[in-house]
């Protein structure tokens, strides 16, 4: 391969598995799988513990359990009647469903974003949400938040910015305050109709590097305009909406910056850093943001958008081979330690297979924790320790 190839291979995926800030137009949509059209498989009914672990670049930051309704879908899980109501898609052939109403019990959706936003930069939110005609009332305040950090809390509650007040150098106390979504539809606005979809929609000025979005009810209840409708069926306990068409577009975006130059540019896990050395056949690449479920090999769905660069890069380049090496801290045997090295890079091999990745031009390894790149005397250098990595075989 030429030096120019190598330097626009350089490019391409070190502006994409870092954090480098590459701009986008503004008539891109930065939100991944909008209309939750992207699946790992069919739902086949409704979890307790949610069924968004089959959606591509969705979660759930909290135990409540978002639901997952597609065509393809059991009895239960399908469109355009389910278990949860009855409603034709606005886009495609699947959307979600959550619960807004109840202080005690909310569920929230929540996707990493294609990059985070600029600083001072107007940005327009758009999402569509019905009511279920199973519902038991209704509310208006269904909203967007944007922030920095991926949102997540154990409980089923209402989710809420807590933080620790020091009373005293010995005393300190967990404060919870309620969030402030960007874009939120007005209390006045009740949400009532069941048969069509409404649109949330708002636009607001980026503080800068907010890079994931959750929505959901962020209002108390005694804020949130509840509000009984006749109409409804009453089955369900409490306010049931499905969510569809989710989109996050730059306003006004000049292009006359954009000059199409192609950089050399690295980076490290703290910063980005200008370096000569050209990414090459030996290489290695740490995947940044890979997560497993606890002690398993068992991809999140928060790996989503790592996994889909890779991806994008591997199809691009038909020609590329790599091995994914997978690394443990020094915590456990070292034959566990080993054999959980070698599942999670298996299964990172497996999801590339299953986005049209040839086989034969991916590897994968366990190094278990001999190839440590931090101590493994403290949490932060273990965490750095348990990592996925991948080697460029050929080009």
């Amino acid at each position: 391969m030429s030096k120019s190839w190598i330097t626009i291979l350089c490019f391409l995926v070190l502006a994409i598995l870092t954090k480098a800030q590459s701009k986008v137009g503004e008539g891109e949509n930065l939100i991944d799988n909008p209309s939750f059209e992207s699946h790992r498989e069919c739902p086949h009914k409704i979890d307790a513990l949610g069924t968004m672990t089959i959606v591509e670049g969705w979660f759930q930051p909290t135990a409540g359990s978002a639901d997952y309704f597609n065509l393809c879908g059991t009895r239960d899980c399908s469109v355009p009647q389910n278990k949860l109501g009855i409603q034709e898609p606005r886009d495609g052939i699947a959307y979600c469903g959550i619960y807004c109403s109840k202080p005690e019990y909310r569920e929230y959706l929540q996707t990493q974003l294609k990059q985070p936003l600029e600083a001072g930069k107007e940005y327009r939110l758009t999402f569509y949400v019905s009511l279920s005609e199973y519902s038991s009332g209704t509310i208006a305040t269904i909203g967007g938040l944007l922030t920095k950090e991926r949102l997540s809390d154990t409980t089923r509650n209402i989710l809420m910015k807590k933080h620790i007040r020091h009373i005293s150098p010995k005393i300190t106390q967990t404060v919870a305050t309620y969030y402030e979504p960007q874009v939120v539809n007005p209390y006045e606005a009740v949400i009532t109709d069941t048969k069509n979809w409404t649109r949330i929609s708002g636009v607001f000025t980026a503080e800068g590097g907010e890079e994931f979005l959750t929505i959901g009810n962020f209002c108390p209840t005694s804020k949130s305009n509840l509000t009984d409708i006749d109409s409804l069926s009453y089955i369900l306990p409490g306010s049931y909406f499905y969510i569809d068409s989710v989109s996050l577009y730059r306003i006004n975006y000049d292009t006359s910056t954009n000059t199409g130059e192609a950089l050399t540019i690295f980076a490290d896990t703290s910063a980005e850093i200008i370096t000569s050395t050209p990414l090459e056949k030996g290489s290695t690449v740490i995947l940044e943001n890979i997560f497993f479920e606890f002690d398993k090999s068992t991809l999140l769905q928060q790996s989503y958008h790592e996994l889909k660069k890779l991806t994008d890069i591997l199809l691009q380049y038909p020609k590329m081979k790599i091995e994914i090496g997978g690394h443990t801290d020094s915590r456990g045997s070292t034959a566990y330690n080993q054999r959980l090295s070698e599942s999670r890079a298996r299964a990172v091999v497996e999801y590339l297979s299953s986005k049209g990745i040839d086989s034969r031009r991916l590897k994968f390894k366990g190094y278990g924790s001999s190839k440590p790149i931090d101590t493994n005397s403290t949490e932060e250098g273990r965490a750095r320790n348990r990592r996925v990595e991948f080697t460029v075989l050929d080009m």
